[in-house]
């Protein structure tokens, strides 16, 4: 019974961080297109609160309960293939720390604009496209994780 609740809280854990992170890269990426400084501002408002409340618990909760049900199963946590996926989520967390303090500063930066009206300043279209950037190392990432945690092929990283 432990096994089957961590298997479906980690397998909670891996859709919340790939639903949330498609669906916050969707909007932002629809709120940019339309060019309009409250519109942007409104989506990334919600999109930091979707990252803090969402993204971040899963994060948290991803590696708690890899770890015990690798335990639970019997895995030493140095098979490569665990090894492997911990490297790739520290890859990951590399490029979305950045990612949440970009979603910030792009807030502000809308926000600011709307409230002066404003045209959105140069270094908002420099940040989005960072941002955006950003996105495509971290959701392969996620998506060869997910790969190794379903395969669990055997290979010697070393």
């Amino acid at each position: 019974m432990t096994y089957l609740i961590l298997k479906y809280l980690h397998l909670i854990g891996a859709i919340v961080l790939i639903g949330t992170g498609a669906g916050i890269a969707f909007f932002m990426v629809m709120a940019h297109r339309t060019g309009n400084a409250t519109k942007i501002a409104g989506v990334a408002r919600i999109v930091v609160r979707a990252d803090f409340l969402f993204t971040a618990t899963a994060v948290v909760a991803q590696p708690i309960t890899g770890v015990l049900l690798a335990r639970e199963v019997g895995y030493p946590l140095t098979e490569s293939w665990i090894v492997l996926s911990v490297i790739l989520y520290l890859v990951i967390g590399a490029f979305w720390v950045p990612v949440l303090v970009i979603q910030m500063r792009v807030r502000d930066m809308a926000e600011a604009a709307d409230t002066m009206h404003q045209p959105l300043p140069p270094q908002y279209h420099r940040l989005f496209w960072i941002w955006f950037a950003f996105g495509f190392p971290a959701f392969g990432a996620i998506l060869a994780i997910l790969w190794l945690m379903i395969a669990r092929p055997q290979f010697s990283l070393f």
